[in-house]
């Protein structure tokens, strides 16, 4: 069974950046699409970005785009999202899974809370 460590989460400032990471023990990262997801609190779950499995094709989110970036590294059989300029608004509990659609996505583990707050 896949597991994911998803981890970089924190307190940043208005402006600010962080990398999230998402480590998978049990599969490789590369033979499957990857989506990043996250929940703000009273909200629904949205899927703000995403990586191909074979052309590393990506897509965002409008809320993201221009700001967030998604990456792979197969060496490290790790995904990345690299978050830049980050509004108050990300402040929310960031989640990876083998998906790209929240509705396909069967268990959710563990998140990693980005608070973007002066």
């Amino acid at each position: 069974q896949v597991q994911f460590i998803v981890s970089g989460g924190g307190l940043v400032q208005p402006g600010g950046s962080l990398r999230l990471s998402c480590a998978a023990s049990g599969s490789t990262l590369a033979d499957y699409r990857i989506g990043w997801f996250r929940q703000a609190p009273g909200k629904e779950r949205e899927m703000i970005s995403c990586i191909r499995r074979y052309d590393g094709g990506t897509y965002y989110a409008d809320s993201v785009k221009g700001r967030f970036s998604i990456s792979r590294d197969n060496a490290k059989n790790t995904v990345f999202l690299q978050m830049n300029s980050l509004k108050p608004e990300d402040t929310a509990v960031y989640y990876c899974a083998m998906q790209c659609v929240v509705s396909l996505v069967g268990n959710w583990g563990q998140g990693t809370q980005v608070t973007v707050s002066s």
